[in-house]
């Protein structure tokens, strides 16, 4: 399929659609065109557009990201980025980090794209900002894009936008881009699900250096870093890092099996920073030439196919009327014990059955 560049692969022809698979909107082939050429205000509005919920929003994004599929210079540049997701524990400094080892990256020439999700509030539905704050360096700076992305209902605080963000910083050129978890919940689960290398940072405590450290994420760290390494701190967090080297040969007894290197950082002095990265390009490089990095977004790609097929499919079968007409009283009825959960959830798959949407007969 041939297909010609946007302005960014040094042409003015508007990308067309792929194969005619989405309707060619003038408006659309120019927003995916404006992102290949790095307009930040566009960005940000393709951004706002893939996390709408609006059907017609919906239409809109899929195509947008067709047709930057279908671009070769999208297609590169998506190949080319590398993918860091950053959890850790509360009071780690993920934000700080972020911010001081970004800044380093960008001396050295690269673009970074931050997407940090923030926790919403249940009851308005706001974001808070926190994170952009503790970022005033990438914020000033035109070679960091930085977009917190309010978390709303969906679980362990993961915007299901984030993934489709990701392509679009990546699109338009940002060639490091970092995932940034609240921290609580499956957030790191679904994080670790759609990047390249998961870094987890943590700090040295009082005690128990592992207290509150979940087993479960130290085994899906493949980069791990003891923060606030500095002054009084500095030799507290050598003994943290030894002792999770150690914990790390517990949990995998098999001597061939990669373990995450553990390392020390400061984002106070910059001290450790640049040795992370590099332990995160080596993780990248030991994925490429096991080829691990193909498979591990084909995977990733599998993964988020269903993913959306579970989220389209629970929207479809609330929506239906019959289901929205039984879904209060059958609601009702559960909580009152009158209705245990199997029973009501087996009427409303009936009900959903039974009227089918005409598309889908």
């Amino acid at each position: 399929m041939n297909v010609t560049a946007g302005p960014a692969a040094g042409g003015d022809s508007p990308i067309p659609p792929p194969d005619g698979a989405f309707p060619d909107d003038p408006a659309v082939v120019e927003l995916a065109g404006q992102i290949l050429a790095n307009q930040r205000r566009q960005i940000g509005r393709a951004i706002t557009l893939v996390e709408s919920t609006r059907a017609e929003d919906r239409a809109k994004a899929r195509s947008l990201l067709a047709h930057l599929r279908a671009d070769p210079v999208a297609s590169q540049r998506n190949a080319a980025a590398v993918r860091v997701g950053i959890t850790g524990v509360p009071g780690a400094g993920k934000s700080t980090f972020i911010n001081a080892l970004g800044s380093k990256l960008i001396e050295q020439g690269h673009r970074v794209a931050v997407l940090a999700v923030d926790p919403s509030s249940s009851r308005t539905g706001g974001s808070i900002l926190g994170d952009r704050t503790r970022m005033s360096d990438l914020s000033a700076c035109d070679q960091a894009f930085i977009r917190p992305s309010p978390s709303g209902n969906h679980l362990g605080g993961v915007a299901r936008a984030t993934r489709e963000s990701m392509l679009i910083v990546e699109s338009a050129g940002y060639d490091v881009v970092l995932v940034e978890t609240v921290g609580v919940g499956q957030s790191e689960t679904a994080v670790a699900g759609m990047v390249d290398t998961f870094l987890l940072v943590t700090l040295a405590r009082s005690g128990d250096q592992l207290q509150g450290i979940k087993r479960g994420i130290i085994e899906m760290a493949d980069v791990i870093t003891v923060n606030k390494a500095d002054g009084d701190h500095e030799p507290e967090a050598r003994v943290a890092a030894r002792e999770l080297r150690t914990a790390l040969r517990l949990i995998t007894s098999d001597p061939k099996a990669r373990r995450a290197p553990v390392l020390t950082s400061s984002s106070l002095t910059g001290v450790g920073l640049m040795e992370v990265w590099e332990a995160v390009l080596e993780h990248r490089e030991w994925l490429e030439e096991s080829g691990g990095l193909e498979r591990r977004r084909a995977i990733q790609q599998r993964d988020w196919m269903w993913a959306l097929v579970d989220d389209d499919l629970l929207e479809t079968v609330r929506q239906i009327p019959a289901v929205k007409a039984r879904r209060e009283e059958l609601e009702d009825a559960v909580m009152r014990g009158d209705l245990n959960a199997v029973e009501a959830s087996q009427e409303i798959l009936e009900l959903f059955a039974g009227n089918l949407p005409e598309r889908w007969k």
